[in-house]
């Protein structure tokens, strides 16, 4: 008895998304088998078929063998171009490397290595992420590599961000029309990867966060030392006038600070109590402000939030700690 068929369990009429059969990740890697393949015509294609019944019909119309044999010939050819470009997109292996954060506003990038199994080379494989808003798929824009037989090709597909948290990488639609563009074949994938956007960091703040957060805490920087001048940097309200370069300022060159080597290590507590935001987001995008600052200073600071304290540290494992916890605050 014949085995009935099944639709898939979101299938819904009205919405051609879910019309199609999408590759799923199996352990971090995704594979296009080919029942998850697609082909239809180009209008390259279309008008290559066109072509054959133009020819067909002159052939019978005039009784012609030799128009009759051309026009097999041709058919023969088109048949044999969609056999290759279906197999160029055919068991491709997808699989996702891990994505590092961003800051809400910039691009995250998702890097995913495309692998050929079956020895066969591939030439001109489009990858982009598919945007399932609307009833058909529309595209971003594509990364298109070629692939050698049993290596790989390394696609990098940006998605741009908008606000604080993780974001999954969406959907993926592979195609190629290679090798004359008569068929398009394409494919999509689901990919299990996701990015960690840091809140976007507010304009810098006029109120500086070693007077606020200190203050609060009782704990007092350490005082500076003065032993090598080794450069400039802007001046950021609160330093010390003695710091500042007044000759450079004269030159409207603006207000710079001096920096010394040897400088102690100044310990600071920024603190979400502190903060002037008026609400949480604003709140959140100037402690993001504080911590960049501070880290870019090479301070040796801590954070606290209303359910979490990170206790004073610094370099980038304690820089990505804080973002971190801002993000998913």
């Amino acid at each position: 008895m014949a085995k009935a068929f099944n639709l898939p369990d979101n299938f819904k009429l009205s919405s051609p998304k879910t019309w199609f059969r999408i590759a799923q990740p199996i352990d971090n890697a995704t594979k296009l088998s080919r029942r998850h393949i697609y082909i239809l015509p180009t209008r390259f294609g279309w008008l290559y078929a066109l072509l054959l019944i133009a020819l067909l019909i002159g052939s019978i119309n005039y009784s012609l063998s030799l128009g009759f044999a051309m026009t097999f010939l041709l058919a023969g050819f088109g048949a044999i171009s969609m056999l290759h470009t279906w197999r160029n997109l055919a068991n491709l292996k997808v699989t996702m490397q891990p994505t590092s954060p961003v800051f809400a506003g910039e691009d995250a990038v998702f890097e995913l290595v495309v692998t050929d199994e079956s020895n066969r080379s591939r030439y001109a494989i489009s990858a982009q992420f598919a945007n399932e808003n609307s009833g058909f798929q529309t595209m971003t824009e594509a990364s298109c590599r070629d692939i050698q037989a049993l290596n790989a090709g390394v696609f990098k597909l940006r998605l741009a961000s908008k606000k604080r948290g993780w974001v999954k990488a969406p959907r993926i639609a592979f195609a190629t029309e290679f090798p004359v563009s008569f068929f398009h074949v394409w494919a999509y994938a689901e990919v299990d990867s996701q990015c960690l956007i840091y809140p976007k960091p507010s304009l810098r703040s006029q109120t500086n966060p070693s007077s606020n957060a200190q203050g609060n805490s009782g704990n007092q920087p350490t005082p500076q030392g003065d032993d090598d001048f080794v450069g400039h940097r802007n001046y950021q309200f609160g330093d010390s006038p003695k710091r500042v370069d007044w000759k450079a300022s004269s030159r409207e060159q603006g207000l710079l600070t001096k920096l010394f080597q040897g400088e102690a290590t100044s310990t600071l507590w920024l603190d979400f109590n502190a903060t002037t935001g008026e609400n949480i987001e604003l709140s959140i995008s100037q402690l993001t402000r504080w911590v960049v600052d501070a880290e870019s200073e090479k301070l040796k600071y801590g954070l606290r939030l209303p359910k979490l304290s990170i206790n004073p540290s610094c370099g980038d494992a304690h820089y990505h700690q804080c973002l971190a916890a801002l993000a998913l605050m």
